[in-house]
């Protein structure tokens, strides 16, 4: 005989296109699964945000140390800094954003003298986050504008503890 499930007239595994009860989820458990997503995601996006923001810090870092060290090879053939910016580039090698393209850039650089000195004795690179040349949608309110100069002295315009390692 064959073996009848309880729901239906029908035989066990012919049901005919109908779900049996008990199957599936109810509207209330759907929603309960959303909330819980919705909470993980709440918690997780500001770490991961952050994440992002240190990790493009990072790119303007080394853009200074790598413009940095381009600057202290120039001033051995030449017994002089550069200056360079967007508007004014320098020599060959001297570029102004600190990722692979301008586009694609966290940070916009530019080297000037040092305050109250001569570009010959001492120049200062900076690194400005999220200006219109390079993404504008990139921030970095904790440490801002990053500068570094031929002195090694570093520093930044936010209050961030962590600006610079």
């Amino acid at each position: 005989m064959p073996v009848r499930n309880r729901d239906t007239a029908e035989p066990a595994g012919r049901l005919g296109g109908r779900m049996p009860r008990g199957a599936g989820f109810t509207l209330i458990e759907a929603l309960i699964v959303l909330a819980i997503v919705g909470i993980l995601g709440a918690l997780a996006y500001p770490t991961y945000a952050g994440y992002i923001v240190r990790t493009r810090r990072s790119e303007g870092m080394v853009a200074l140390i790598d413009a940095m060290q381009r600057q202290e090879r120039y001033r051995l053939r030449h017994n002089s800094y550069v200056p360079f910016s967007a508007e004014a580039s320098g020599p060959e090698g001297f570029a102004w954003w600190s990722g692979a393209n301008a586009a694609a850039s966290a940070y916009e650089l530019d080297a000037y003298a040092c305050s109250g000195r001569d570009i010959a004795e001492c120049v200062e690179i900076r690194a400005r986050p999220g200006t219109a040349r390079v993404d504008a949608r990139f921030r970095d309110p904790e440490c801002g504008t990053l500068t570094l100069d031929s002195t090694g002295r570093q520093g930044a315009e936010g209050a961030g503890a962590r600006c610079w390692p």
